[in-house]
């Protein structure tokens, strides 16, 4: 499943609804990129990182009118967005980011959401991936994983931490919002996928002090690049796992 059929599972749930004030509350090129074609009063998005913010900026600046923003901050800021409301909210796939910038603020995000928010949030998520003895494909989705966030972890830096959309659903619920519909879309894996998962493997290398170690690490992510897109030029794709997209509204 491409972003995108996610990002038009949205405009459907979303309808005739008017989009409003808009908040795309963990901001990326392919969020805003879908939220500058919707027909808003205004947006707002926010990163936590700086240069992050500069680079959309940079990337969108024919793309911002009047009243739209491009906001460097944090969450766990709580004067951040201090007294504003937006109709409709998206989180893409910003609980699973945070850990980056906010670890363990998860748990009292969607709180710390629910004032901002008018009429509707939209929230896409990946589940955590599972165990996949049993599937070829899903070995090698996992081989990449793990390897990503062991050069990751080598580099100093943090990963992500998916939550289940289980989880999201009671902390929905315990939050202050009520959840209107949860979808699943099975993923189906590419080579860009596979390219851009082991890109960030190499640039983290250049983190690392043992060389050794990196010799080793460059020589498994150039030895599974190889792997992997032989499997996808033979199955024109990886299938495992799954993102969802859940759709709340604020109990008044």
């Amino acid at each position: 499943m491409t972003t995108d059929a996610l990002f038009k599972h949205i405009e459907l749930l979303q309808g005739n609804q008017p989009w409003g004030r808009f908040l795309d509350a963990g901001t990326g090129e392919a969020s805003l990129r879908w939220v500058t074609g919707r027909d808003t009063q205004s947006w707002t998005a926010i990163t936590a990182d700086p240069q992050r913010a500069r680079r959309i900026e940079n990337k969108f600046g024919d793309l911002i009118r009047e009243g739209d923003r491009v906001i460097s901050g944090n969450w766990s800021d709580p004067l951040l967005l201090q007294g504003e409301t937006f109709d409709v909210v998206l989180a893409d796939y910003l609980i699973g980011s945070m850990d980056r910038f906010s670890p363990y603020f998860q748990y009292k995000f969607l709180r710390r959401l629910r004032p901002h928010i008018g009429t509707r949030l939209y929230l896409v998520g990946l589940e955590p991936y599972h165990e996949a003895s049993g599937d070829a494909g899903g070995r090698l989705v996992m081989e990449i994983a793990n390897l990503r966030d062991a050069c990751i972890l080598h580099a100093g830096h943090r990963c992500h931490r998916e939550y289940p959309a289980e989880w999201v659903i009671g902390q929905l619920e315990n939050s202050g919002f009520e959840v209107e519909e949860e979808k699943r879309f099975p993923i189906i894996y590419g080579s860009k996928f596979i390219n851009e998962q082991l890109d960030v493997c190499r640039r983290k290398l250049e983190f690392i002090e043992n060389q050794e170690l990196v010799s080793g690490l460059r020589s498994r992510i150039d030895k599974l690049r190889e792997k992997a897109l032989a499997f996808y030029d033979v199955h024109r794709g990886i299938r495992f796992g799954y993102d969802y997209v859940i759709s709340a509204k604020p109990v008044q």
